[in-house]
């Protein structure tokens, strides 16, 4: 149980703590989101820094779709599923085009494709 003051009590899972996490998450985000814009200027980043930002994107996404595609029980074994298919497709389209919004276009376009066929 959180006490801000003697009359206003937050118990966890009640309907205002939750709704006041979400706020007060929302403001954490963007008070972090929107520092650099605020004082970009005054802060240049180095230009390691720069090259190190590139890979934010694409780890952002591996990190999303591998946990999703490859199995992680104790011991399975690899299978080829829907979702694999669909990630091939993407990795080759990605291969051709260099483009992540491809990437993610074409990648759904083939699981929804692959499942309409194979039901």
């Amino acid at each position: 149980m959180i006490v801000l003051k003697e009359n206003a009590v937050f118990e966890a899972g009640t309907d205002t703590y939750v709704l006041a996490v979400i706020v007060l998450l929302t403001l954490c985000s963007l008070m972090t989101r929107a520092g650099y814009f605020l004082f970009g200027d005054y802060l240049p980043l180095t230009d390691g820094i720069r090259r190190a930002l590139r890979y934010a994107p694409p780890a952002a996404l591996i990190a999303i779709i591998v946990p999703e595609v490859l199995p992680w029980q104790e011991g399975a074994s690899a299978f080829v599923d829907l979702k694999m298919l669909a990630v091939l497709v993407a990795v080759l389209v990605y291969l051709r085009t260099r483009s992540a919004v491809l990437v993610m276009v074409s990648g759904m376009v083939a699981y929804w494709a692959i499942r309409a066929l194979l039901g």
